[in-house]
């Protein structure tokens, strides 16, 4: 587009120059002067382009028109240069026309190869023996026995070294878990000599000297076929003398408190008896305030408790104070609906006695009277 307003600005200007003066040694159309003999190296046209061989269209559209607004003597720039122009344009057709004939040239041999494709040999005796070989039948048929026999090599081999690579690695494995397990059986040594070391010092000291049991002999223990004797007795030993780890004295107290505060709550309740009045009613009200706080310190020695316990699965959650109060409510009720079946039947035995005596009582009047 550039190039063709440019070439009528040229026309315009040069009808417009008189007859007997000379004209610009430039025509319309930007067509050079026949005494300028263009020079149409390649590799001189990529690099006046300021371009490398294998450029787009677009790359070299780009280039030639940045380089006419450039060196065009009427672009007014301060490197107008007329024959710089002629160069850059003659180099612009010169590199128009290597790509034309590059791209004709790719054209004519993906042709040619489409016709070599269509032209192959579609005979039978050619689609046989896996489209292996060349010549004649018999020729092709040893010479696919040959790739047989092959092919039979190679997957023998392959299947050597997979085979080889599963023994390896086996191998490996029994390798790695012998490792494992001799660190540790050496952890394990370790910690029985450290063991062995620190109740050897605390003998020394005389830390084990106010033991209940010193002197004494073991107490006979239930025996479990599943458990070791001795580490059953040593474990009972530290228990009985407060050697219990920390966690587990932790958890146990939990379940007391929790215990603890639930019979409370019921016997509370128990205590006010029913129907709730206003002054019971607030007298609850209060013993429920009191709980909440009980379980609010609870709660926060289950979190204490969560930090210590090595298992994950043996952490506690928090207890609903809401919960454990309706949980309170309801066993009042139960204790109360058992407390009335329970006065019934004692009613309903005395009446029976009573009835049975009656009857007894008027047989024995009875007796009486037929005797005298």
């Amino acid at each position: 587009m550039l190039t063709n307003n440019i070439g009528h600005h040229f026309m315009v200007r040069q009808a417009m120059i008189p007859r007997n003066l000379k004209p610009f040694p430039y025509i319309s159309g930007n067509r050079m002067l026949s005494g300028y003999k263009p020079k149409s190296n390649i590799k001189d046209s990529y690099k006046i382009l300021e371009l490398e061989e294998g450029c787009s269209l677009d790359d070299i559209r780009n280039s030639y028109r940045s380089l006419a607004k450039k060196y065009h003597p009427d672009s007014g720039s301060a490197t107008a240069d007329s024959e710089a122009f002629m160069k850059v344009e003659e180099a612009y057709r010169v590199v128009l026309s290597d790509v034309a004939t590059k791209k004709k040239s790719s054209e004519s041999n993906e042709e040619e190869e489409d016709q070599f494709k269509s032209k192959a040999p579609q005979h039978r005796h050619y689609l046989s023996f896996e489209g292996v070989g060349f010549g004649t039948p018999s020729q092709r048929e040893k010479q696919y026995m040959q790739f047989r026999v092959d092919r039979a090599t190679e997957q023998v081999l392959e299947y050597r070294k997979q085979r080889l690579e599963s023994q390896y690695a086996a191998t490996d494995l029994m390798k790695a878990k012998d490792v494992r397990q001799s660190k540790k059986v050496k952890i394990t040594q370790a910690v029985e000599r450290l063991v062995e070391d620190l109740i050897q010092e605390s003998m020394a000291k005389g830390d084990f000297d106010n033991l209940s049991g010193k002197g004494k002999p073991l107490q006979k223990f239930s025996d479990c076929p599943h458990i070791d004797p001795m580490t059953h007795n040593l474990n009972r030993i530290l228990i009985d003398n407060g050697y219990q780890p920390e966690w587990i004295l932790m958890q146990k107290e939990i379940r007391e408190t929790i215990e603890r505060l639930r019979k409370n709550i019921v016997a509370s309740r128990s205590k006010l008896g029913g129907p709730m009045t206003p002054y019971r009613q607030k007298q609850w009200n209060h013993i429920c305030e009191q709980f909440i706080e009980d379980i609010r310190k609870l709660n926060k020695r289950i979190d204490n408790f969560n930090l210590v316990v090595p298992i994950l699965s043996r952490q506690m959650v928090h207890f609903s104070a809401d919960k454990e109060i309706v949980r309170a409510q309801k066993t009042y009720e139960a204790l109360m609906e058992n407390r009335d079946a329970s006065n019934s039947d004692t009613k309903e035995n005395e009446e029976e006695k009573v009835k049975s005596f009656g009857w007894k009582s008027s047989l024995f009047k009875w007796l009486n009277l037929t005797l005298k």
